[in-house]
């Protein structure tokens, strides 16, 4: 029973922080354009400001300079042409990686992932519509409750033990399912077909290994979370670590999967 109950001791702080992160969303997302580029910057830059404070802790103007350089940067990519924006992404990547001698190619990694989501996110709200971006949110944040409940209801074997304890299979694949789920509502109102039931476990699939990679970080520099921004649950790194994973396949996988523009 007291295995039982410490299971649910998160709950109420995770519903919390959701609440007010989907109204927050919700609202960006809504009015796209300037408002929804000034929201993804931030939060990339606070992304990165918590990934500083892990990789190298304490080292504040640091952690206020990378942050402060990548939300400025994301916020200004979508008015550039694509090859600038990249090359400012390689530019602020190779500085911030030049600033450590150990944990270089993580940083590399973490942030230019960070900075690329963040552009994926706003090319998919500008070019595609409130619909698709809203079809993104809905399949991350489903794998994530489904995975959450399904893992503390059922339990069962674990996903990967080395590396993140809590996570099952059960939880995994109930994540799965639950993004089939919304993929197969948004193909009958959207008409783009049983393809997206497939494309929706995909990118369930690549946000499950954002929060697992994240998870890996967080291991191998021991720490429990990525900051303490949300008082008493963690960072932004912790509740948008399988946005990040989702986002990147979407922008390296946009070109082939054929979603229609303009689905508001």
């Amino acid at each position: 029973m007291a295995n039982s109950v410490k299971n649910w001791t998160d709950l109420k702080a995770r519903v919390g922080a959701g609440i007010a992160m989907i109204v927050i969303g919700l609202i960006g997302i809504a009015f796209g354009g300037h408002l929804f580029h000034l929201l993804v910057g931030m939060i990339c830059g606070l992304m990165v400001w918590e990934l500083v404070g892990m990789l190298r802790p304490g080292v504040l103007h640091l952690q206020l300079q990378l942050g402060v350089l990548t939300g400025v940067t994301v916020f200004i990519a979508p008015y550039l042409p694509v090859w600038l924006a990249l090359l400012l992404f390689v530019i602020l990547v190779a500085f911030g990686a030049s600033q450590f001698r150990v944990n270089r190619r993580i940083y590399a990694a973490f942030a230019g992932m960070i900075l690329l989501a963040g552009l994926s996110l706003m090319h998919l709200r500008d070019f595609y519509g409130f619909g698709w971006e809203m079809w993104l949110v809905l399949v991350v944040v489903v794998t994530d409750v489904a995975g959450y409940f399904a893992g503390r209801m059922i339990g069962g074997p674990k996903f990967w033990p080395a590396v993140s304890p809590k996570k099952t299979w059960s939880g995994t694949v109930a994540g799965w399912i639950g993004a089939a789920i919304v993929g197969l509502l948004f193909s009958i109102n959207t008409g783009v077909g049983i393809q997206l039931v497939v494309i929706s476990v995909l990118i369930a699939m690549a946000s499950q290994m954002g929060d697992v990679a994240e998870s890996a970080l967080k291991r191998k520099m021991g720490v429990k979370d990525s900051s303490n921004l949300i008082p008493g649950h963690g960072g932004l790194m912790d509740r948008f670590d399988g946005m990040l994973g989702a986002a990147l396949f979407l922008l390296l996988a946009s070109p082939f999967l054929g979603l229609p523009t303009g689905f508001n």
